[in-house]
């Protein structure tokens, strides 16, 4: 496909020099993409699901072998850390093979009815716009893309404007695969321009965006206008609650990585730790050292566990939550000269602070003390956001209870461990719509038919 005149600049984080030059969609090319798409996923929903499942399979093996390539693509575009870099292609082939399973397994129902038999079946939706954030580019582009192709759909993967390399190296591997030409197309572009046209086209049957709740918003509104199918993961303030009867030296322990991993460029980042206020100062004793232990620099370094932030833009709204004079309980090193660097922060603050309400999307931490397990739950809930979090208590009652009373779809206990691909994944309130993941990941990009055949007699005897 021929690609419109702007193009993009794509930076590598850790040294602001430009690593890529990438041709934008225009509007008239979604067009195209999407019926090419169309007349590919007709072909491919006839495909039996083994040889569907096999194909997947395929691509699977085929991103396997390439991870090397992947990992050191995402570290250019992204300032990702060599380990999560591989970790995070690992996870696409994972999600492959987990998808392939599904295909020959996505099964409809009998359902008990009078005079006949009743059958659902589930049939794919078409083609399916999955717009993709910059934080993780390479896994949430598979949660939705590797599912809708089991399930029988076409997929048009707009990357985000930052981060479109490793997409583009993966429609690439697809086609190696054996993956039809036109069923797995990626379209660079800007917001308004290209997810703009993906979003609009009367074409496309599903919109899947990962992103912030304020874009979700406008995409919402847009699908109401064509009553188009989405799922939306926006954004998340998730609560780190340490109880005083928990294991204190091992809550600390995993405090940092679980706001410092992906620089804070994560929605499910623990970035409210709640301590019960017996235990509180014990805690911040213990976190200071394993905050400023976590290695910061460069990402091709084994080492290294935190790299820069995406982009100066970013970093200025996260230096706008830390004021020069800001009470930081913490604060790590950070490289100097080039590069989209901030150090490690904790700031000690209150449940009302901007700091502790809104989504800072950086390596920045609110710690907040609490009385009991009521008061927990009140600041924990006390935000618009409902992603994830993490309770950390050796009561399995009160870890029952909490769980259930904290407003999030995702909840882990001793653990800050959210996203598994075998389990299902999305927010509460304003963090988003439906559910990504799990078992149930190819129903989603699905229509279920429901077919009623009369068994009754005919009241006319042939002759």
């Amino acid at each position: 496909m021929s690609h419109g005149l702007h193009e993009l600049n794509i930076l590598n984080p850790a040294t602001e020099n430009v690593v890529a030059t990438v041709p934008t969609t225009s509007a008239a090319e979604v067009d195209a993409a999407v019926r090419w798409a169309a007349a590919a996923q007709e072909t491919w929903a006839a495909v039996a699901p083994g040889d569907r499942a096999r194909i997947l399979r395929r691509f699977a093996d085929v991103v396997d072998a390439d991870i090397t390539q992947l990992a050191e693509l995402e570290l250019r575009e992204a300032g990702h850390p060599l380990g999560n870099a591989q970790w995070e292609a690992g996870n696409v082939r994972d999600l492959l093979h987990y998808a392939a399973g599904g295909v020959e397994r996505l099964t409809g129902t009998q359902i008990p009815v009078a005079g006949g038999l009743n059958l659902t079946v589930q049939e794919p939706l078409g083609v399916v716009a999955v717009i993709a954030p910059w934080n993780f580019p390479m896994p949430i582009a598979a949660w939705g893309t590797a599912p809708a192709l089991a399930a029988g759909n076409a997929v048009l993967l707009k990357p985000a404007e930052t981060t479109p390399l490793t997409a583009l190296r993966l429609a690439e591997l697809a086609l190696e695969a054996g993956v039809p030409e036109g069923l797995f197309q990626v379209l660079p572009g800007e917001g308004p321009v290209t997810g703009t046209a993906l979003v609009d086209h009367p074409g496309v049957a599903k919109v899947v965006f990962t992103g912030s709740t304020a874009t979700g918003r406008q995409i919402a509104a847009r699908c109401a206008a064509l009553t188009k199918r989405l799922t939306l993961e926006l954004g998340g303030k998730s609560p780190n609650i340490v109880f005083a009867d928990a294991d204190i030296e091992a809550a600390a322990a995993a405090a940092p990585g679980s706001f410092l991993d992906n620089t804070g460029q994560d929605c499910c980042a623990r970035s409210r730790i709640l301590v019960q206020r017996s235990v509180y100062d014990r805690f911040m004793e213990l976190l200071e050292p394993a905050v400023k232990a976590f290695v910061v620099g460069d990402p091709a370094d084994p080492a290294t566990q935190m790299g820069p932030l995406i982009s100066a833009a970013q970093r200025e709204r996260v230096r706008s939550y830390v004021p020069e004079d800001a009470p930081a309980a913490i604060r790590g090193e950070a490289p100097a000269g080039k590069g989209f660097w901030y150090p490690a922060t904790v700031l000690e603050g209150r449940p009302e602070d901007p700091a502790a309400t809104e989504e800072i999307f950086g390596p920045v931490a609110v710690a907040i003390p609490f009385d009991d397990e009521a008061d927990a739950v009140r600041i924990a809930n006390a935000t618009d956001y409902g992603l994830s979090g993490s309770l950390w208590t050796r009561d399995v009652g009160r870890a029952i209870r909490v769980s259930r009373a904290v407003a999030a779809g995702n909840l882990s206990v001793n653990s800050h461990s959210s996203v598994r691909y075998w389990t299902p994944f999305g927010g509460f309130k304003q963090s988003g719509l439906g559910r990504e993941l799990g078992p149930d990941a190819l129903a989603a990009f699905t229509e279920t038919k429901n077919i009623f055949i009369s068994t009754e007699p005919s009241t006319k005897e042939p002759s």
